[in-house]
């Protein structure tokens, strides 16, 4: 790897951090430069995997103030995450490469449909659950539980738009506002890509500097995108939810 080639990797480690920790698909950065540099598909993403597992902890971290009250829902949908992270890497050792390519720019439609959506879908359950006098299960109950696991299955085979998958299943099911619902999204990342990633120590190939080099920008880039993603209002979250799920769109059909 050249110099310029180096700074251009660590400069999308940079974006991707910034941009996970706000919405989301930061591997849409990343994943195209590792391959422009010259590694292999798998390579690439399982070096991507770990090295983006800072810039998670770091937008987290970043996000400590709206995960107050949320820990026990942080732990059921950990565990959930988890299994699903565990999954999905497995597939990805198992499957060719091209196993996911038509569901996924479908899943990511849906996603930012879902997300566009959520205010009036939220309105409607409520006033469903006003007559049946009945409340918001506070973890969103098996629903959610289930998607999520789906979801997470995905994130550990490839990841992209994996953050709006998330956004757009705890929008539908939760009773909170768009950025504590973020905030739980930025620690399940961090654990489905850091389960990814050990799983695939054991198993995969990583070009390490590419890893360090991903992981330091990203941890930069989590705390700008925390300080960012925090003032948005919620309008202009779901308008750069739209703009990003249509670039993976776009993405995916390019590929």
């Amino acid at each position: 790897m050249t110099i310029w080639e180096a700074v251009a990797v660590c400069a999308a480690g940079l974006g991707a951090g910034a941009l996970n920790t706000v919405v989301g698909s930061g591997t849409l950065i990343t994943f195209p430069v590792l391959l422009a540099v010259g590694l292999p598909p798998v390579t690439a993403n399982v070096s991507n995997a770990l090295g983006l597992v800072p810039g998670s902890v770091s937008g987290a971290i970043g996000y400590r103030r709206e995960l107050r009250g949320q820990g026990r829902r942080v732990l059921v949908l950990g565990g959930v995450a988890f299994a699903g992270a565990m999954t999905g890497a497995a597939l990805l050792i198992a499957l060719p490469s091209s196993a996911f390519d038509t569901a996924v720019p479908a899943l990511i439609g849906a996603a930012v449909l879902l997300v566009v959506l959520q205010p009036w879908l939220s309105r409607l359950a409520e006033r469903h659950r006003e007559k049946r006098g009945t409340t918001a299960r506070p973890n969103g109950g098996v629903p959610l539980s289930t998607g999520m696991l789906f979801a997470s299955a995905y994130g550990g085979y490839f990841g992209a738009a994996q953050g709006i998958v998330y956004l757009a299943l705890m929008g539908l099911f939760l009773d909170e506002g768009l950025q504590r619902i973020n905030a739980v999204k930025n620690v399940l990342g961090a654990l489905v890509n850091g389960t990814a990633a050990a799983f695939f120590l054991f198993v995969a190939d990583f070009d390490w500097t590419a890893v360090l080099l991903i992981a330091a920008g990203s941890a930069v880039g989590g705390q700008f995108g925390a300080l960012a993603g925090r003032r948005l209002p919620p309008i202009a979250f779901r308008g750069i939810v739209v703009v990003i799920g249509t670039a993976a769109i776009i993405q995916q059909f390019l590929r």
